[in-house]
């Protein structure tokens, strides 16, 4: 326990924000431009320490802060944090930081609502990642929609209802699933032991036998494959992120969407181990439709954004393929793709948000020869292309390697949870075919880039169009230098997260053990060797640090 409660200031300081950002004049446009600036790089700089004070090799949360919320029914406020939330929660301040400055010339009415509810969107969704009681976590997880449902409804485009309300019952509609199964988890707890909790410690706990695990596996999982989305859940995803404001996409595509593969990691996979392993092949098997199948619809679009959402579910597919490979070297490639995905594709959105600011139009064909006029944009632009296609050394690649590494290792004896019941060949099938997304990416990404930098200029609009300004080269520039860090250093991203990975392995294998599905404990020797703390210098620096 710490003296001040810092996660609980990460968590409710942009709310303060915003509730002062709401007493200000409504036309005092520069002064809550200003304000919700501050507020954003304020938290970042509070979020900042989480870096280096979570200690890697520390078991348990750290950090923690518990409360009596509603004692009659056992609800706690409890929250936490480990090298899983530690990343997510930092993707998360320096993707809202960079959005309200990319956001100054995009907001041309309600600038203080629209700053506001970005920063309450943002204590949602830090509340949603340090949450440790699940009815909190579920209280967080359903007010993330309110902000975004406004933000997509008001400032969005010329269908924004129909994409607000179909992002809106989409999320709705898993939630009360979620909940369904969150109660007949509380009422087997009080049960089984007498206590009335929601503590997710408590629930780890929990001896669920097999027949129960597979229902409420079911319904944690669709509500989490609608937030991802997976296939054949997706379809609100591309109208929410067209009609978005700017805005709203990137912080949709960087943090929103990893509220689901976060609950996989976080709840699905380690509650329900042995429904988790039994539907691996499944999930595994829709995330490589999602793979190929948002490649080659992306492949077709001529608007620029449908096309950046459509890749949307491509990677996200990868990062799902990662995750249910289950084994060390596919959760610690769909982690960081979950990261990289936050970093590259909100940079795309953002950069299909500057020229749609200078010329109101998204569509491919309006474009071409944009380099002569834009050449510091086209540099950008093809950076975070070549990142999100996976070049080596850029961040897309290092995560796309250990997925496709884990997924060709998915059933091979003494490196998985060989609960899949596979033939031997399926781990390299999966591999292949998700080789496949990673060649279609580089296809439509690269065709559309050809088309809209390369070439005459065929519509005198774009012959003057301008360049970057020192604003928009500034909200760049981080996303540039995150990019090439993680793509040539990613040991120190993986050092923070691979022994809270490891962590939830040994907990599914114990969990497994326990619910006697258990096999020879020798097949699951890597995985703690894996979840070893690092013997670097990260390491030795932690454990002085304890």
């Amino acid at each position: 326990m710490m003296a001040f409660p810092w996660l609980s200031w990460l968590v409710f300081f942009p709310l303060m924000g915003a509730v002062l950002l709401c007493m200000m004049p409504p036309a005092a446009n520069r002064l809550i431009r200003t304000w919700a600036t501050v507020v954003a790089f304020a938290e970042l700089a509070f979020s900042l320490p989480l870096w280096w004070r979570v200690i890697p090799g520390q078991s348990g949360w750290q950090f923690g802060e518990r409360h009596d919320w509603i004692p009659s029914l056992g609800a706690s406020y409890h929250l936490g944090v480990d090298g899983i939330s530690m990343l997510l929660a930092l993707l998360t301040t320096v993707m809202t930081a960079i959005t309200v400055v990319g956001a100054y010339a995009s907001v041309e009415k309600r600038g203080r609502e629209f700053y506001a509810l970005l920063l309450a969107l943002e204590t949602g969704m830090l509340g949603t990642f340090f949450s440790l009681d699940l009815l909190l976590f579920y209280v967080f997880w359903e007010a993330m929609l309110i902000p975004m449902y406004l933000l997509i409804g008001i400032w969005g485009g010329p269908r924004r209802v129909y994409a607000a309300v179909k992002f809106f019952l989409y999320t709705m509609a898993g939630s009360v699933l979620m909940l369904v199964a969150i109660l007949a988890l509380y009422f087997m707890q009080r049960t089984a032991t007498g206590v009335a909790t929601f503590d997710l410690d408590a629930f780890y706990a929990l001896v669920i036998p097999g027949g129960a695990q597979t229902w409420l596996f079911l319904a944690f999982a669709v509500a989490f494959a609608i937030k991802v989305p997976m296939f054949p859940l997706h379809t609100w995803l591309p109208d929410a992120h067209v009609e978005a404001p700017t805005a709203g996409s990137v912080i949709l595509a960087a943090v929103l969407l990893k509220m689901g593969t976060y609950g996989f990691l976080r709840f699905a996979m380690p509650l329900f181990p042995v429904a988790s392993a039994h539907f691996a092949p499944w999930i595994a098997g829709l995330a490589i439709v999602g793979v190929v199948y948002g490649a080659l619809v992306a492949m077709v679009q001529p608007d620029l954004k449908k096309l950046v959402a459509y890749s949307s579910v491509s990677h996200l597919g990868f990062c799902m393929l990662g995750l249910y490979a289950l084994n060390p070297q596919g959760l610690a490639g769909g982690m960081l793709q979950m990261l990289n995905h936050g970093v590259s594709t909100g940079a795309l959105f953002l950069l299909v948000g500057v020229i749609y600011e200078r010329r109101h139009t998204r569509q491919i064909a309006d474009f071409g020869g944009l380099w002569k006029s834009m050449p510091v944009y086209g540099a950008v632009f093809l950076v975070v292309m070549l990142s999100s296609i996976g070049l080596p050394g850029t961040n897309g690649f290092v995560g796309e390697f250990l997925v496709l590494l884990g997924a060709f290792r998915a059933d091979t004896p003494h490196v998985g949870i060989p609960l899949l019941h596979l033939a031997p060949t399926w781990g390299n099938l999966w591999s292949v075919f998700a080789a496949l997304g990673v060649i279609l990416s580089a296809v439509y990404m690269l065709r559309m880039f050809q088309r809209v930098m390369f070439g005459p200029i065929t519509h005198p609009e774009n012959e003057k169009l301008a360049d970057l300004s020192m604003r928009e080269r500034l909200v760049f520039a981080p996303i540039i230098v995150l990019i090439f860090w993680i793509g040539v250093m990613p040991q120190p991203v993986l050092d923070r997260v691979q022994p809270a990975l490891g962590r939830t392995l040994r907990l599914v294998e114990t969990r497994m053990q326990v619910s006697g599905a258990a096999l020879p404990a020798t097949r699951f020797a890597p995985l703690a060797r894996s979840a070893a703390p690092p013997a670097g210098p990260a390491a030795r620096g932690g454990a002085a640090g304890r």
